[in-house]
């Protein structure tokens, strides 16, 4: 499918577009209409088309962007694109599935979680803690789990939606990966109470950070 264009593609897109698709990804933030499994068709079909995944991008839509972060290379973007792409990416979907599927694959990605960490951009900020929590949970050599948790502990409760998600999430992860660190994990979690409430589906773990710690520890 090295010959499929652009247009070809986009009006594919177009033509998947669905109304009831579309309103259910609303209420998440996603301005798409398109089924998931049946973009990941597409992507599987076209496979890995790097000058089409640019484009897709560019074309500033959501469901182009989700199938430009599938068939792309992660290596075929410098420190730059992908500082601009998640810059672009406002979409939930478009930001999760390009940190997960291109950034963390990245040679620049060690530099870029850094650099968000520091940002200033919420939004931004949360995909620094995103590679964080990778990082504890498969690479944590060099990592100050305790400032870690120091920042957690005084930034958590007062985060922004996606950033206090994202630090919870690595709250979490240190908990359950580093035995050391539980206790005081589990604490902080108790003590800031985020995501308590959160409503949970029947077979779901809670994402309030005690629970979740019980739970996937005593899965291990």
């Amino acid at each position: 499918m090295s010959d499929t264009t652009l247009a070809e593609v986009t009006a594919e897109l177009a033509a998947l577009a669905d109304a009831k698709v579309r309103a259910a990804n609303e209420k998440r933030g996603d301005d798409h209409g398109v089924n998931l499994a049946k973009l990941r068709a597409i992507a599987k079909r076209l496979k890995t088309r790097p000058e089409l995944a640019r484009q897709l991008w560019d074309t500033d839509d959501t469901a182009a962007r989700l199938l430009a972060v599938l068939i792309s290379r992660p290596k075929q973007y410098g420190r730059h694109d992908l500082d601009r792409m998640l810059r672009q990416a406002r979409a939930p979907k478009a930001h999760d599935w390009l940190v997960n599927y291109v950034v963390k694959k990245s040679p620049h990605a060690g530099e870029l979680r850094l650099a968000w960490l520091a940002d200033a951009d919420p939004v931004v900020a949360s995909a620094g803690w995103a590679l964080t929590t990778e990082r504890v949970a498969k690479k944590p050599e060099g990592l100050d789990l305790a400032a870690l948790l120091d920042t957690i502990e005084a930034e958590l409760a007062d985060a922004p939606d996606r950033l206090q998600w994202a630090m919870n999430h690595c709250l979490a992860q240190i908990g359950i990966d580093h035995a050391e660190h539980r206790a005081r994990a589990v604490g902080i979690g108790e003590r800031l109470g985020v995501l308590k409430d959160y409503p949970t589906p029947p077979g779901c773990t809670s994402p309030y950070a005690p629970t979740w710690i019980a739970e996937m520890v005593s899965r291990q």
